[in-house]
């Protein structure tokens, strides 16, 4: 993506710069938080879409131009920045549109900065510069990458095509454009959906059972279920709610989780959806302990979830992410505290286990719930015996301990 020079002078410039900070290294872990104050200068720059447009277009250009600077200083690698990038792509592409600037002239400049793109912040843009394209914008898009596409084929311009055909809602282009290229699970689940809006439920299914036989002989299959989903809501719309039934119960049965649960629940007739609850219950009692804490927590079977938790080792308690351990802990915390307990210790294990530092204060917390429920169970003697392993194991970690011994030596 090419620089442009700033042309005027613009108060949002500094507003612009002093969210970039040039010259200062953004470290992981500081991405999510960085990009957000980006994110509020792009909120400045919307507003001008309705009384400055093509003010809004130069700052758009003045700012994707320091993204691109920006890039050399930040730790970028879960994409934060590179998805900002994108959407300040789709804003200045809004921006020219309310200003009346040529869509032939939008799309070159778009084009050179996907050929110019030394940071990948493009790769992909053509799905969302579709969405932000207005008709005419849609047809020279699909003028300069057709034209592209039939002097060097390559699988670039055939995703930048699939994109723009795909937001025409042009199905027949869209398939023939599969049949000159590969044809993925990923573009039969596009193809029955722009046949679903149509309401051609049984062309649909016959494109999804294709990307089903796809997904088969994929070794690493990409579509996450979304196209099996789309096979039972074709089938009920057809009337079979009874063959979209079970597809559900077989997929719950082999993934039992919160999602194929209600996916199940959502073709249950209702009538029978009790007898359906318990039946899918039982079945998902052997199933993987962290699916099944969600799971158990959003039906609400507390019992099953409590005979689990306590037959769980703690090597097995400390292997699950926080984000669902920690909900767990908190929601037996009154009538479980001793099964709470055992949780709590596992999230703050789980941190020092793996000295991360910068949540030792984490740890700590949920060290100090773990010794609350211990003692309101009766259970002192869990907890004198977990500041005996802390203190053998991570007697080392100086910036852990003293916090840790002035826990143990609180009443």
């Amino acid at each position: 993506m090419t620089k442009t020079p700033r042309r005027r002078h613009d108060p949002i410039h500094g507003l612009i710069e002093a969210a970039l900070q040039p010259g200062r290294l953004i470290s992981y872990g500081e991405g999510f938080g960085f990009v957000s104050i980006l994110g509020g200068v792009a909120d400045r720059i919307r507003e001008l879409l309705s009384t400055d447009p093509a003010r809004a277009v130069e700052l758009c250009e003045v700012f994707l131009a320091g993204c691109n600077e920006k890039a050399e200083e930040i730790d970028d690698s879960d994409g934060y920045l590179g998805t900002f990038a994108q959407e300040l792509v789709c804003q200045w592409i809004r921006a020219r549109q309310a200003a009346n600037a040529g869509p032939d002239e939008t799309v070159g400049k778009l084009l050179a900065w996907m050929d110019d793109d030394p940071y990948g912040f493009c790769s992909g843009v053509e799905r969302n510069a579709a969405t932000a394209f207005d008709r005419k914008g849609l047809q020279a898009f699909e003028r300069q990458a057709r034209a592209r596409f039939d002097a060097a084929g390559g699988r670039v311009w055939a995703d930048v095509l699939r994109a723009i055909y795909s937001a025409q809602r042009d199905v027949d282009r869209y398939v023939g454009l599969c049949r000159k290229t590969e044809l993925t699970t990923g573009d039969c689940e596009t193809i029955a959906g722009l046949l679903q809006a149509r309401r051609k439920f049984a062309d649909a299914l016959v494109w999804v059972e294709h990307g089903l036989e796809l997904e088969q002989r994929d070794r690493f299959p990409m579509a996450g279920g979304r196209i099996a989903d789309m096979k039972r809501h074709l089938l009920k719309k057809l009337g079979r709610g009874d063959e979209a039934l079970n597809s559900a119960w077989v997929d719950f049965q082999a993934h039992p989780n919160s999602s194929s649960y209600d996916e199940l629940m959502h073709y249950a007739p209702k009538a029978e959806r009790a007898a359906w609850r318990e039946r899918a219950m039982e079945a998902a009692e052997g199933g993987d302990l962290s699916s099944l804490i969600e799971l158990w927590l959003a039906a609400k079977e507390t019992g099953r979830l409590v005979e689990r938790l306590r037959s769980a080792s703690n090597r097995e308690l400390e292997g699950i992410s926080h984000y669902t351990t920690e909900p767990a802990a908190k929601r037996l915390a009154t009538a479980y505290p001793e099964v709470a307990a055992k949780v709590f210790r596992a999230l703050g294990m789980r941190i020092v286990n793996a000295n991360k530092s910068r949540y030792y204060g984490a740890a700590l917390a949920n060290f100090q719930e773990a010794k609350r429920c211990y003692v309101q169970a009766g259970l002192r003697c869990e907890w004198d015996a977990l500041v005996l392993e802390v203190r053998h194991t991570h007697r080392r970690k100086y910036s852990f301990m003293p916090g840790f011994e002035r826990l143990a030596a609180s009443r």
